[in-house]
């Protein structure tokens, strides 16, 4: 079984966000980056579908230089090989999802697993637009994964319960933080990802139009929070609600 994976490098969620003065994105001067914590789940799910089934597990990752830094780390974990399409663009869902294409086109996985979706733009996308693209099922959000055959059963939270859906491989996973808890790199594991090979692609030669649809114009901070204020009682709180909250 081949399995491809995402390594998307973002900058690490515990960091504190900082802007650019001209509020045109962050700041990431001196920031650490890390790999998306959804894709680590997608790694460590792939990682779990070899051990038992035995195969190959491919990570792949989009953009500059870097982030073979994120490949090294699924590597680590265990992966078998890296593919860094590298690029300089500002690369939106769509463009992910096209660029990934040409790479599952040339690789010919069993399955795709991805994070469901990246913690720095939360759009949620990729995954179904790669799906709609290939022409494959997909089953995304999952929370447990298992494979038999040429089939894919994969469990998903939803309002009220679980769901549960058979898929039809090649396919789509996108995982939630609830499938699995992803292993730390050991050592070693970290001394042979040094050694493992990573493939570089570019979008030019992959035949992709890397010009994005969704352009980011503005960023900015929420607004701090008023404090909060006690009340003597209960009329006190409702009138609250109506006068200022405006939320009666």
């Amino acid at each position: 079984m081949k399995i491809l994976v995402t390594a998307k490098r973002l900058m690490d969620p515990e960091t504190k966000v900082k802007l650019k003065k001209d509020n045109s994105g962050v700041d990431t001067e001196g920031a650490k980056f890390v790999v998306n914590p959804f894709d680590e789940n997608a790694i460590e799910e792939a990682l779990r579908l070899k051990e038992k089934h035995s195969g190959e597990v491919v990570v792949v990752s989009i953009g500059k230089p870097e982030v073979v830094e994120q490949i090294r780390t699924g590597l680590a974990m265990g992966g078998d090989r890296g593919i860094h399409v590298n690029t300089d663009a500002d690369v939106d869902s769509d463009v992910a999802a096209r660029i990934l294409v040409k790479v599952i086109e040339q690789e010919q996985p069993d399955v795709v697993i991805m994070g469901k979706q990246a913690v720095d733009d939360d759009s949620g996308q990729v995954g179904q637009l790669l799906a709609q693209y290939l022409g494959w099922g997909q089953a995304c959000f999952a929370s447990e994964v298992s494979i038999d055959g040429n089939k894919a059963t994969v469990t998903r939270e939803v309002d009220g319960g679980l769901e549960t859906l058979e898929v039809q491989l090649p396919g789509i996973i996108t995982a939630d933080l609830r499938l699995n808890e992803p292993r730390y790199a050991s050592l070693p594991g970290i001394m042979k990802a040094k050694k493992k090979e990573v493939k570089e692609l570019t979008p030019d030669a992959l035949g992709v139009d890397t010009a994005a649809k969704v352009k980011v114009l503005s960023v900015s901070t929420p607004p701090a929070r008023s404090a909060g204020k006690k009340v003597e009682s209960v009329q006190e709180l409702v009138q609250l609600l109506k006068t200022e909250a405006k939320v009666l």
